[in-house]
């Protein structure tokens, strides 16, 4: 589909919500935008005008997807890197390129390279059997076992507290290409993330460092800035992600989940992707995650990161039992006309992150509870 004449087009791999929310960010810059998804139904589908159906880790689909198009990029990390080498060999733009995105694909590539840099990680090792894992434990259990490909949202993470657990862990049969991994279970005080932006020639953009509040693996709610950071640990976590950004060589965003523990801070995950920690900044940031994506990998000068406000609160609304949302609107525009909801066209499951709400406000408490409050209400928790 054509775009105004010397603009230039997208496309995104992936038709989820990021997708969605990257292409509400692409109409105000007037960029042409076209999705990969692998069904008609898919959130980012729903409301993209070219949309190409296809599977993401189907060569011929990416081929399709990728004709024309200016720059090439993801709403997730998930798409064949062979697939992604032979698009850049014919000439396709991919942002991030293949390189950075092999380190958020494979936890094992990842911590290698990273415990090459100057930041913080916790112990770990590549292990083959549960006499590695009891080797690496000693007796200090718990021990985090992961897999080295495809988790996400707390799958493919096992905490196991002895060798029997263990075990039972590794008797799932792995894909190819996929490893174990065990890391030391860190005690932590809280789950920060740092986000940052950054273009082919290097600028970026760091955005306030942010709380994270995670129940059964997936983020529940987001403070920005987080309560009560020093000054000196925001500027480390805010160093940690522009190191890691520019080592690996990230064009996009990028996001690092870090634990704050009582020694400093210590790096969890990585996401080269808009994500979940940064869908506040829609609402409370002077530039969304989802615009300075689309900025950077254009090479377009950055945006700025900075907080419209005090306080920023992002409650995600999660699935259940309660179907009919949209009732619940009228209920929740009335009773806080300050509140954003965001809907990404999802049926409803349980556990399932269908949308978030956001509250700005110069009060800390007031937003946390009418973020809360909308969030509950619209999943049928509370009924006033």
């Amino acid at each position: 589909m054509a775009q105004a004449e010397g603009f230039p087009l997208v496309t995104m791999i992936g038709g989820g919500q990021l997708s969605r929310m990257t292409h509400q960010a692409s109409i105000a810059l007037g960029v042409g935008f076209r999705v990969l998804a692998q069904d008609a139904h898919d959130s980012a589908a729903q409301v993209v005008q070219d949309v190409v159906l296809g599977d993401p880790d189907d060569i011929d689909a990416l081929w399709r997807a990728s004709e024309s198009a200016h720059v090439v990029t993801f709403d997730h990390e998930h798409v064949p890197v062979e697939h992604l080498r032979a698009l850049e060999e014919a000439g396709v733009v991919v942002r991030p390129g293949s390189q950075a995105l092999e380190f958020a694909q494979d936890k094992a590539q990842m911590r290698m390279r990273l415990s090459e840099l100057d930041v913080p990680l916790p112990r770990w090792a590549t292990v083959h059997t549960a006499a590695d894992v009891a080797a690496f434990a000693k007796s200090s259990w718990p021990v985090v076992l992961k897999v080295s490909r495809g988790g996400y949202d707390g799958r493919g993470v096992w905490v196991c507290h002895s060798d029997s657990e263990v075990a039972a862990v590794m008797a799932h049969e792995l894909k190819p290409g996929v490893r174990w991994l065990v890391e030391e279970c860190v005690e932590f005080t809280r789950e920060l993330s740092a986000q940052v932006a950054r273009s082919p020639h290097g600028q970026m953009a760091v955005y306030p460092i942010v709380e994270t509040v995670q129940v059964n693996g997936m983020c529940a709610e987001v403070i920005a800035p987080a309560p009560g950071l020093s000054e000196e640990k925001s500027a480390e976590a805010g160093r940690i992600a522009m190191t890691i950004a520019d080592s690996l060589q990230v064009t996009g965003m990028l996001a690092v989940e870090l634990f704050e523990t009582e020694n400093g801070l210590v790096i969890n995950e990585l996401a080269m992707r808009p994500h979940n920690s940064g869908h506040w900044t829609i609402d409370g940031a002077v530039t969304s995650q989802f615009e300075n994506h689309l900025r950077a990998i254009l090479d377009l000068p950055l945006g700025s990161p900075q907080a419209r406000a005090e306080w920023t609160v992002m409650v995600n609304v999660i699935g259940g039992d309660f179907p009919d949302m949209y009732h619940a609107f009228k209920h929740c525009m009335a009773r806080d006309p300050g509140l954003r909801i965001h809907m990404y066209g999802k049926d409803v499951r349980p556990g399932r992150k269908i949308g978030h709400v956001t509250v700005v406000s110069n009060d800390l408490d007031d937003a946390l509870r009418r973020a809360r409050h909308a969030a509950d209400y619209l999943t049928g928790t509370i009924q006033e």
